[in-house]
């Protein structure tokens, strides 16, 4: 079984923050820049939101708003739901499915400590799938 902390040891520990009196536009720039597709918002060291491409499209453009004009903190998602590194990534998967969110911050406590993807997530699985399937194959071929 794979927990969060298996993902989070895979990817690069530098997570891109931003704060929340950055404009959407500087926060749509580091997105590029960074080729990624949220950031997380940091306020003294505390987690406070993530802004994502999807609170762009639906809370900037579909509204009339401008991205030089609007603050992260107007349109960031805040009310987050945050997994633990001791969490199975299963349990990362439903929660995502469910709540239909993209990204999931990661708390050991109070503490952030990462940020993973459903694109992490469905790519630990399927690795974790594949070498199930490896092992079941040698088994049965008497390789083991």
């Amino acid at each position: 079984m794979a927990y969060i902390r298996d993902i989070l040891s895979a990817k690069d520990s530098k997570v891109e923050t931003i704060a929340p009196n950055t404009t959407v536009f500087e926060a749509l720039k580091l997105m590029r820049d960074k080729e990624i597709g949220a950031l997380v918002v940091m306020e003294n060291e505390k987690l406070v939101g993530i802004i994502s491409e999807r609170d762009y499209a639906r809370k900037i453009i579909l509204q009339g708003k401008t991205s030089k004009e609007t603050l992260v903190k107007e349109v960031m998602s805040s009310n987050l739901f945050c997994v633990s590194p001791d969490n199975p990534v299963e349990e990362a998967m439903v929660l995502m499915t469910g709540k239909h969110v993209r990204h999931l911050p990661v708390c050991d406590g109070n503490k952030f400590v990462g940020i993973i993807s459903i694109g992490d997530v469905v790519k630990s699985i399927i690795s974790n799938k594949d070498f199930l399937i490896d092992q079941l194959s040698n088994y049965i071929s008497g390789k083991y």
